[in-house]
């Protein structure tokens, strides 16, 4: 599947902003990982996998995961990759788990690409240049700011890595400063 492919994909499963925002913050990170953890020849599969993550969560919510899979194979999608897009669901919809280095970045910084954006809304710059560490953990301590994400996914993500949360929050940053001039644009 192309990167235009799943696009339209998500385009058709997906129309409000926030939702399609989300799923290009979250491809510009995978594509991120993928050149940092040596992935490199993998990085348009990885940021495939990222932009369609939640392909039906606008629509099926209550099947989040489950329905992908299904809309995925009707699109003749490759099993790695409907396998990658379920499994950050793991221990939440579905019980396919996070095996490969990829699906398991997918599964750990998924949430926390919104917890990460909620904090940098709050900052006056409104951007990811001057977000620090610190502002994050922060906000990850307080339980009702940007409570749809889950800690405890984020905890379990790194924790699958075999990284620190702190080593987590600070690479996914990172991540995000490459590509915010994209998902910005939403």
């Amino acid at each position: 599947m192309t990167r235009e492919n799943a696009w339209e994909l998500l385009c058709q499963w997906n129309k409000e902003p926030f939702h399609r925002r989300h799923a290009v913050t979250v491809e510009g990170v995978m594509r991120y990982f993928a050149r940092e953890l040596g992935y490199g020849e993998e990085e348009d599969f990885w940021g495939i996998v990222g932009l369609l993550h939640d392909l039906d969560f606008e629509a099926y919510p209550e099947q989040h995961c489950i329905k992908e899979q299904e809309i995925l194979r009707e699109q003749g999608a490759d099993e790695r990759l409907i396998h990658a897009v379920a499994s950050h669901g793991y221990a939440l919809t579905v019980d396919i788990k996070p095996e490969h280095e990829m699906e398991k970045v997918l599964y750990a910084v998924d949430e926390l690409t919104g917890l990460i954006g909620a904090v940098a809304l709050m900052r006056p710059s409104k951007s990811m240049s001057d977000l620090e560490l610190k502002s994050v953990k922060k906000k990850f301590k307080t339980a009702n700011f940007a409570a749809g994400c889950s800690r405890e996914v984020i905890e379990r993500g790194a924790e699958m890595l075999g990284w620190t949360l702190d080593d987590l929050i600070s690479r996914t940053i990172l991540a995000m400063r490459s590509c915010e001039d994209v998902y910005s644009q939403f």
